[in-house]
């Protein structure tokens, strides 16, 4: 399956109150190679296996296979992971006919809050919320993959 995803960074935490949906997230990599990154993610009580391959050129569209998986499997494999887990809290909130996933970071990403949206093309419109900022889809530096070895913490601000 071919997923078509924007990025974006969150101005406010308005859309807290805005969220239908709230859940934890702990994942980890079995590879982080930009051409496929296999991760290993325990999202709520549920367990997920998924490799990405190398996004295309304006870095919206890539391959994504995702398989739910034991927690048992998904704890087992955590523990295999390079160095670096993500731990974040995801919110889920419907604007217009679109969810925004966002996504705020905690341990070593810490003060990251990022959005994302899942499209059915690139050239799909969708109604922008007033707290979504700076679009940065096609800056590798906040996908999930380079932070687990480049914690936002580190970042020069």
């Amino acid at each position: 399956m071919i997923e078509i995803e924007r990025k974006f960074l969150v101005l406010t935490e308005a859309f807290k109150t805005e969220a239908f949906k709230q859940y934890s997230i702990v994942q980890g990599y079995l590879s982080s190679a930009p051409e496929r990154t296999v991760r290993v993610r325990m999202k709520g009580e549920k367990g997920f296996l998924t490799i990405k391959g190398k996004g295309n050129d304006s870095g919206m569209s890539r391959l994504e296979w995702e398989k739910e998986i034991t927690v048992s499997d998904a704890k087992q494999l955590l523990s295999i992971c390079e160095k670096g887990v993500i731990e974040k809290m995801r919110y889920e909130v419907k604007k217009g006919n679109h969810v925004f996933e966002v996504d705020v970071f905690c341990g070593e990403n810490e003060g990251l809050v990022l959005a994302e949206i899942e499209l059915n093309s690139e050239s799909e419109s969708f109604e922008k919320p007033n707290w979504l900022g700076k679009e940065v889809t096609n800056d590798e530096k906040y996908y999930n993959a380079y932070l687990s070895n480049n914690p936002y913490k580190n970042w020069k601000k």
